[in-house]
């Protein structure tokens, strides 16, 4: 009985935020399409075409997974962190907590729906990249595996940071100060390799360089003969660090009290 109850709240949380998005997709989906579409138009167009072959492959190629891991990445953070605290700022969620809803089930409802918004934006950037380069994913199951992890990873960020913020403008703290940069240092626009050795030592913290490194295996096969295990532990390792961190700050009510 406690299971059914479980479930029919996941599937509740799931279904309201899933529709949110949905309702509103011009708001969700095309900012990431008209984004990438700039990226591929002008980076890879205008400045790609003057430049030479990037790791045997044209430079338009060679940007599409990480264009692709973006769009994931930025919508799995944004829709976790924009409902999450607009529940808690309309007290909302207090509902949800003074239910028999459990913590892990408020998690995942929240996380998932947002790892689904992710998933769902980057699948429309992969066929905006299609008609303009005709590139298809060299395994499709290494990339739908990766996006999971990478998708729900941003999205518990998200829930993270939701819990945290105390004002609106308390959202737009991590993609400004810590996406943004981690993505233009992570590999997305340039190989690693042609970093001065320092920088690619350093950079090896960066979780959002093992992400496009994983992708760019399953996008792009080419170059990268061997699956990046390490990379992939490291993914399900944050995944589980941070679904604890979120558990234990509802579990102690932390930022949950005004």
């Amino acid at each position: 009985m406690q299971t059914n109850i479980q479930l029919i709240s996941f599937l509740t949380i799931l279904r309201k935020e899933s529709n949110r998005f949905f309702r509103i997709w011009p708001q969700t989906f095309l900012p990431s399409i008209t984004t990438s579409a700039l990226y591929l138009l002008i980076f890879g167009k205008f400045l790609g075409g003057n430049l030479r072959l990037i790791e045997g492959m044209p430079y338009i190629n060679y940007i599409v997974p990480g264009l692709v891991m973006l769009s994931v990445l930025i919508n799995s953070y944004t829709n976790t962190v924009t409902t999450f605290f607009s529940s808690k700022f309309q007290r909302s969620i207090e509902e949800i907590l003074i239910s028999p809803t459990s913590y892990t089930v408020i998690i995942l409802g929240y996380s998932i729906s947002g790892a689904i918004r992710g998933i769902i934006s980057g699948l429309l950037v992969m066929c905006l990249a299609f008609f303009c380069t005709n590139l298809l994913p060299h395994n499709i199951f290494a990339c739908f595996i990766v996006a999971i992890f990478a998708a729900h990873l941003f999205s518990l960020i998200g829930l993270i940071n939701g819990i945290y913020a105390k004002k609106f403008d308390d959202t737009a703290l991590i993609p400004t100060f810590v996406i943004t940069p981690l993505t233009y240092l992570g590999g997305v626009f340039y190989p690693i390799s042609i970093l001065p050795e320092i920088w690619q030592k350093i950079i090896i913290l960066n979780p959002i360089t093992h992400i496009i490194k994983l992708f760019k295996f399953g996008f792009l096969g080419a170059g990268y003969s061997q699956f990046p295990i390490g990379a992939l532990i490291i993914l399900v390792i944050l995944n589980i660090a941070l679904f604890s961190f979120a558990y234990y700050l509802l579990n102690k009510g932390i930022g949950m009290r005004r």
